[in-house]
Formats: structure tokens, C-alpha cells, sequence
């Protein structure tokens, strides 16, 4: 593929799981942060494969106890060139604070009352 037509394409990756089948590699920290073969996370395999296919605006979005995670990608993950626009960059959790825009409903609805409208 013609890397010209990826210049505007934005991969996120999701990279907050909690990893629970790997238990106890995942005690102190995410399923993308443990250690495979090295200096090398799980994760890596991911990034590299994006930069490979020529995606070099990279979204990781985190939740799972990822300050491990956010320092390997910021140490090892800065070979990006950001005068071309380029970025690795890891998105936190976040939590919306004010009054809803949509809509006023608090709770979804029970499938009993679904089922009489």
C-alpha cells in the first residue's frame, strides 16, 4: 500500500486489559506491559507491526495499572518524527465531570421494560 495514503490514518491500540490469564506476570502491572523475550514488552509487537506498515500516528489508549506500560512507550517508542506529524502517544483514562449532553437518563433500562415498550 502506498504509504502517501496512510499519512491521515490514526491507529489506537487498546492496551488496557488486566491480563488476568497471566496471572502472576500481571500483578504489578498491564497485560501489554509484561516482559517477553528481553527488553521487549508485549506490546511492542503491536507498535512495531504499525510502524512496519507505514501508520506513524499511534493512539494507545491504557487503563489497567499502566505506568509501566506509559514509560516503556515513552522511553522506547520516540523514534517517530514529529516535525512530519508523526506520534506515539498514550492516552489515560478519563472520567467526564458536568451535566450530560444527551440525554438525562441515569441507568439503562431493564430488558423487562424494554420488552413492554
Amino acid at each position: 500500500m502506498n504509504v502517501l495514503l496512510l499519512r491521515d490514518v490514526a491507529a489506537v491500540l487498546l492496551a488496557g486489559g488486566a491480563g488476568e490469564r497471566l496471572y502472576p506476570l500481571t500483578k504489578d502491572r498491564a497485560k501489554p506491559a509484561v516482559g517477553f523475550g528481553g527488553p521487549y514488552r508485549i506490546i511492542d509487537f503491536t507498535l512495531s507491526n504499525c510502524v512496519n506498515s507505514g501508520l506513524r500516528k499511534i493512539f494507545i489508549a491504557t487503563q489497567y495499572k499502566a505506568q509501566s506500560l506509559n514509560r516503556h512507550v515513552r522511553m522506547g517508542w520516540s523514534i517517530v518524527n514529529t516535525e512530519l506529524g508523526e506520534f506515539v502517544d498514550v492516552l489515560p483514562p478519563q472520567k467526564r465531570v458536568g451535566p450530560r449532553t444527551r440525554s438525562t437518563r441515569t441507568s439503562t433500562p431493564s430488558p423487562r421494560s424494554a420488552r413492554a415498550g
